[in-house]
């Protein structure tokens, strides 16, 4: 073994090169070295603990002039997937059209229908150098057909992805190699939902949690190391979208889903279903990731308006503390409470609630009653009163401020309080070519990532770095 490494060494050294640093890689996405001494990462759906909170230190205050600055561009194909960024890569799906030049017609309820492949990508965080990539084929039949939404998740050299049709993946993070693969229709007999599979996959010590649909396995959760079902649990009319978080709630630890029929809370060791809260949902759309604060926890969406849950210690059940419902002409008749949002996470500190409702208006509400402190359009249509449906933005909390990085391809730093919305600088990242609707809208509905002091976001086109470290002004 000694002649043959040394023969290698010899006659290839860049081979050989490859061999050490694939080593080291390997040893920092095992041991987490990578994230804890540089920089921290971003190796899933709303950051490391799933939370929306960017804890990084030495990031600015204020843009530069002329705006921050770019390490890299790497061109991709369309999607609705936001990066994940672990152990010095970046990972992210996209779709590979079988005829670029086809522009897919969109509508809330017509699905779109292409035999195309989807695409797992892996970049070198540095440079944005592709280092791998994994094809397969896959045949769209899904309303918003741009592409696959889930964000990769990473752990221990190996990353999780799950496109829109249902092929589910485990792949070594540092060779693209397949360890074990899935496919939710074929192997499980889900139903693709209106809008695709979307379930951020959660892992929960040896289980990969996820939204697959179907009779009693809503969600289920397999040994992420080998793919093996461990259990399934909560039987819905469809899996909905929004990302299966755990949260500790009046003491006790939960799985809480939010699918098309209620909001459920689940036992992550045994799958056991705990409650179930019936809030009904219009195809599906319970999307909106839900926030929590203390032993509350809200949730908002277009069809079921916003609710605000309240856990109490020896109860079994959580009790609603408010639920209001939503308003379909919001523009017409003014509402003093309540929102109902469509993909933009929510924040609740504070005892006040924060989220975008569905025509971009961003709210305060009284965490106590859900009545609305203030409204503004300023971060989503700069202040106008705009007719678009589902305007979104996604927020990140970094220590007393919110970087909300919007539809349009903007990223804001502001302030929010029960005082108002304070909007301290504002910069354009991408230009948006996402179409929303048939209209002729072009948005990105992707969330990003920040991490190594960066922001990482994409459109249809590209999938961008942009230095966000006090150091480079």
């Amino acid at each position: 073994m000694k002649k043959r490494n040394n023969a290698i060494e010899r006659k290839s050294p860049e081979i050989f090169m490859t061999l050490v640093v694939n080593l080291v890689m390997a040893f920092f996405f095992l041991t987490g070295i990578g994230s804890s001494v540089y920089a921290d990462d971003w190796p899933q759906w709303r950051g490391p603990m799933r939370d929306g909170i960017w804890r990084e230190q030495g990031i600015i205050d204020r843009f530069p002039a002329g705006g921050p600055p770019v390490r890299w561009r790497a061109p991709i194909g369309p999607g609705y997937s936001g990066p994940a960024v672990a152990g010095g890569r970046v990972f992210i799906l996209d779709r590979v059209p079988s005829d670029p030049n086809t522009e897919i017609k969109v509508a809330w309820n017509m699905r779109n229908k292409s035999t195309d492949q989807e695409r797992v990508i892996c970049l070198e965080e540095t440079t944005g150098k592709v280092l791998w990539t994994h094809v397969y084929p896959c045949d769209y039949s899904c309303a918003y057909g741009i592409g696959p939404r889930s964000t990769p998740t990473v752990q221990d050299g190996r990353v999780y992805t799950l496109g829109a049709m249902g092929d589910f993946y485990c792949l070594d993070a540092i060779t693209g190699r397949v360890v074990w693969q899935k496919q939710f229709v074929k192997d499980l007999g889900a139903e693709v939902p209106l809008y695709g599979f979307v379930g951020q996959s959660l892992v929960e010590g040896d289980k990969l949690i996820t939204l697959v649909g179907g009779k009693g396995q809503t969600v289920m959760a397999f040994d992420r190391r080998t793919g093996k079902e461990i259990w399934k649990s909560v039987t819905a009319s469809e899996p909905g979208f929004c990302p299966p978080m755990i949260f500790t709630l009046a003491g006790q630890r939960q799985l809480v889903v939010w699918h098309a029929d209620g909001l459920s809370g689940i036992e992550p060791e045994s799958g056991r279903e705990l409650w179930t809260i019936p809030v009904p949902n219009r195809v599906g759309m319970a999307i909106a990731t839900p926030a929590v604060e203390g032993n509350r926890l809200v949730i908002s969406g277009q069809y079921s308006g916003s609710i605000m849950f309240e856990f109490k210690a020896g109860t079994a059940v959580p009790t609603v503390v408010w639920n209001i419902r939503p308003s379909d002409m919001p523009e017409k008749t003014p509402r003093k409470a309540g929102f109902n949002t469509t993909i933009s996470p929510l924040l609740l500190f504070g005892n006040h609630v924060y989220g975008i409702s569905l025509y971009g208006e961003m709210c305060c509400l009284k965490g106590d009653t859900g009545e609305r402190v203030w409204m503004t359009l300023q971060p989503t249509s700069g202040g106008t009163q705009s007719k678009d449906r589902w305007s979104s933005a996604f927020m990140v909390m970094h220590g007393g401020r919110v970087f909300l990085f919007n539809e349009k391809g903007n990223l804001i730093i502001a302030r929010l309080s029960p005082a108002g919305y304070e909007e301290l600088d504002r910069t354009h990242l991408l230009d948006p070519d996402m179409p929303a609707s048939n209209s002729g809208r072009k948005v990105i509905w992707s969330h990003p990532a920040f991490a190594n002091r960066c922001i990482y976001a994409r459109n249809n086109h590209e999938l961008i770095c942009v230095s966000m470290a006090a150091a480079e002004r």
